[in-house]
């Protein structure tokens, strides 16, 4: 472990005591302005997104997802950038990923944490700026996310 002089110490101390006095959401956490930010206000299409989603789960704090968003990842049209939204969470924006057309393809798999039965919500834009989307509801026996 490094060295760490007092003021570090006292430093990590306060920042940490001021997260957790605080304990509330950041401005984002607003699940309708999470989405109108990433859309740039546009209205999202149904369509183009996969996910890869259980509808019921047992244990929130582990959830597999898995996303394939439907792009020829050329040049001229491709997906730019990925969110996902777990809408019931105390801090709705689980993720987002960026892509390019080098990436060949715009998927994922990942695990993410939920705290009750919600609605997972993902979000593809495209270089052009449209935005296509999908949702799920997810049942969740035992959630995560406690705060």
């Amino acid at each position: 472990m490094a060295n760490l002089s007092r003021r570090d110490v006292l430093l990590i101390t306060a920042g940490s005591a001021a997260l957790a006095v605080t304990g509330a959401p950041p401005a984002a956490a607003n699940v309708g302005e999470a989405i109108k930010s990433f859309t740039g206000g546009s209205a999202p299409e149904v369509g183009r997104v996969t996910l890869d989603l259980a509808a019921s789960i047992e244990d929130g704090n582990s959830v597999p997802l898995g996303v394939a968003v439907e792009s020829p990842m050329r040049r001229d049209d491709y997906v730019s950038e990925v969110l996902v939204v777990a809408e019931a969470n105390p801090w709705p924006r689980v993720a987002t990923f960026q892509f390019s057309p080098i990436a060949g393809k715009a998927a994922f798999s990942t695990r993410i944490r939920l705290t009750e039965a919600q609605n997972v919500t993902v979000l593809a834009k495209m270089n052009d700026g449209r935005v296509f989307m999908a949702r799920q509801h997810v049942d969740v026996t035992i959630g995560a996310c406690a705060s």
